[in-house]
This record gives C-alpha cells, structure tokens and sequence, in this order.
C-alpha cells in the first residue's frame, strides 16, 4: 500500500502494561504477549486501510503509554501536546513530541494549570466537542479552542467514563454514536444510539470504513447492513484496562 490515507502515529505495548490505571471497571489480570499480538493485528488493520504506520518512542516506565491517542491532538497542520489530568501519566508526552515535530507539524502544548488528554477530543466537520472530566478540566477546554482559532468547540460533560470518546464517536458522515448515559445529551445533535458499549468506539479509516473492536458484534453488523465497510479487532486486553480502538493510534491525515 502507498499509505494514500495518512499517517498513523502508534505505540507498543510496555512491559508494565498490565499496572495500568483503571478507573472505571474492576480490574483484571492482563496478558502482556496477548496484548502485544492484538497490537500487531491492529496496526496491520492501519496498513491494510493504506495507512502509512509511524512508531512512536517507547515510554517503558509508564503503563499506560500504549494509548498514544492522549499524548497528542491533531488538527490540519497543529499538533497540541496534551497534559493529562492523570499526574502519572504526564511523562509519555516526549515520543509524540518527537514524531509530530519529524512530521513538519506546528507544535503547541497544553500548560497548567490546564489540563487535556485527546481522548476527549472529538472531532466532527468543522466542530470539536471536548469531553470535561476527571483528565480534562475547563482551562484546558479553553486553551485548545484558543489554539484552535475559528473551529467551534463545545465542551461535553462526562460521567462514568474515562474520556469523551470512552462514550461517543463519529461515522464518517458525521454521525454521533455512542452511549447517551455517559455524556451531556444537550450539547449534541442527534445521537446514535449503540447496541454494546463498545459500539461507542469507532476509528474512520476512510470514507465508508470504519474500524471497530470484536466486542461489539451487534453494532458491526448494524453499521454493516448500512453498507459501511467495517474492520473489527480483538483488543481485549486493552479493553481490561478501560482502552479502546480510537485509543491506540493518532491519525494525521
């Protein structure tokens, strides 16, 4: 493949993977080799859908690195580093840093007391909706919109979930799907509702392919019958750790 689509910004999976945070869901035990099988079959599903794969520096000391997604948020030609409101994860930030700065990216960084992970940035159209929770505060909502310019951003109210995208996503034609319990409805055009959680979690890797977890087999099928092409991935080793497939990659288009 010639990689037409664009460039998917990855990390592997550490060895400290299964001492990742967990917030939300109990915790159970993590395989490590599982895990990093499931992540090879991910970035190939990336390749398949003629994405260009980069890597991302490994950040071994930090469990949860792997979700690269949080480190970095991409709009057009900017590129704005994130700082967690998850003190421990503020170190994975470097390897992103490097590979948007290789990209030719213009690069901005989120500063405290702000606070911002790019699991809750949702992009749809011209419009960016801003999860405001536990990892991102309001300050930080207010530094990306200013670094953002003319782009609309809506700030979304969370409850019970990690990031905004941990509830909603977007089809490709713009379509909100997701969980409507988790999120502030009010703020929302019309919503899509899911059959299974993670349903929620949708990465378009084209116009009319969508990439989705093999958890959620019923909104496969669904999307499918609308005549979306869908790619579905066993990420259920990440999912033990609240991780999702819009989690494990950035897409620089």
């Amino acid at each position: 493949m010639s990689g037409g689509a664009g460039t998917a910004l990855v990390r592997g999976p550490g060895p400290r993977l299964a001492d990742g945070i967990v917030t939300h869901i109990g915790r159970r035990p993590v395989d490590t080799a599982l895990a990093a099988r499931q992540h090879g079959a991910y970035v190939a599903a990336l390749r398949a859908a003629d994405w260009r794969v980069r890597a991302v520096a490994p950040a071994d000391a930090h469990p949860d690195a792997v979700f690269v997604e949080d480190a970095v948020v991409v709009c057009g030609d900017l590129a704005v580093l994130g700082r967690s409101g998850e003190t421990r994860r503020r170190g994975e930030i470097c390897g992103a840093e490097q590979v948007v700065r290789e990209l030719g990216l213009r690069i901005e960084r989120i500063k405290e007391p702000g606070t911002l992970d790019g699991g809750d940035v949702l992009r749809v159209g011209d419009t960016v909706y801003v999860g405001r929770g536990a990892r991102t505060n309001e300050e930080g909502i207010c530094q990306l919109a200013h670094l953002l310019g003319g782009r609309k951003v809506v700030p979304v109210d969370t409850s019970g979930c990690l990031h905004l995208k941990s509830a909603i996503t977007a089809l490709p034609d713009g379509t909100i799907i997701g969980v409507p319990d988790l999120v502030d409805t009010s703020v929302l055009p019309c919503m899509r509702v899911v059959p299974e959680p993670a349903g929620a979690h949708v990465v378009v890797l084209g116009p009319g392919h969508v990439l989705l977890s093999a958890s959620a087999p019923r909104t496969a099928a669904q999307l499918a019958a609308d005549g979306l092409h869908v790619t579905s991935v066993d990420i259920s080793e990440f999912e033990a750790l609240e991780g999702c497939v819009t989690c494990l990659s950035v897409l620089v288009r």
